[in-house]
């Protein structure tokens, strides 16, 4: 295992507080939430590999649950095409800014689940639309308590395979399918099932606890896509439930 050295200064590493076990080993850091997953997925790349390498194997990302794109810059510098989905309409038009220099990436304004046309409540939350859900936040509170919903949208479903088709993107032209939904995977991907053989790679992040009223846990989106031929190739924790439970990005592969 390779290890990772930060600079120390006065048992801190940037605000980081340090405490070192009795073989000296292994090193224990607390720090304040907003950074937490930060530092985890930067220790996750030192010690096991660039999370994004997959990227190197792709033509295409079609990515669910945009926000502004603040992945923009690494698909860029792999020159994918992408397809940005995004529901909430601020969010979307910071999307369209971020991305107008980029020619090989659009965006498009929908939410995307299981039918075409179900009036949803689509909950908008304070830290910039970033854990905006159809769903009521339940045990998300314990790792970020300062989350909270601030206004409520409606906005009618798509599936994924429909929504392409409305924007004309064709989605031979995408083999990776990358879902940030905060709950709702599940729905997106059987709304999907039709072109779920096209993409060889899945990404998704997912809590194993119920961290959205009803989410979908990590168990359940690995067992849904096993029947697709999808296995776990990847699995980076980078938050961490203080009673239980942890937040991860997990990449599946098709076989």
């Amino acid at each position: 295992m390779e290890r990772v050295d930060l600079p120390l200064s006065g048992g801190q590493i940037a605000g980081w507080a340090v405490q070192a076990t009795s073989t000296g080993e292994l090193i224990m850091l607390t720090a304040p939430l907003r950074f937490a997953g930060r530092l985890r997925r930067y220790i996750s790349r030192r010690l096991y590999g660039d999370p994004g390498s997959y990227l190197e194997l792709c033509s295409g990302v079609i990515h669910v649950g945009a926000n502004a794109g603040q992945e923009r810059d690494l698909y860029a510098r792999h020159k994918l095409k992408v397809a940005w989905i995004e529901p909430v309409p601020e969010q979307f038009e910071m999307l369209r800014q971020n991305i107008r220099s980029l020619p090989d990436q659009r965006a498009i304004n929908a939410l995307i689940a299981d039918t075409d046309g179900k009036p949803y409540t689509f909950h908008v939350s304070n830290n910039d639309g970033l854990s905006s859900s159809i769903l009521d936040l339940h045990d998300h509170k314990d790792i970020w308590p300062d989350v909270r919903y601030v206004r409520d949208i409606t906005v009618r479903s798509l599936t994924l395979k429909t929504a392409l088709e409305m924007w004309q993107v064709d989605p031979g032209q995408y083999d990776a399918l990358v879902l940030d939904t905060q709950g709702s995977e599940l729905l997106v991907l059987r709304g999907a099932q039709e072109i779920l053989p096209q993409f060889r790679f899945i990404k998704a992040e997912a809590a194993d606890f119920e961290s959205y009223r009803n989410c979908a846990t990590v168990d359940q989106i690995c067992s849904y896509l096993k029947a697709f031929g999808f296995q776990v190739r990847r699995e980076d924790r980078f938050a961490k439930r203080a009673s239980g439970g942890a937040y991860f990005d997990i990449l599946f592969e098709r076989v």
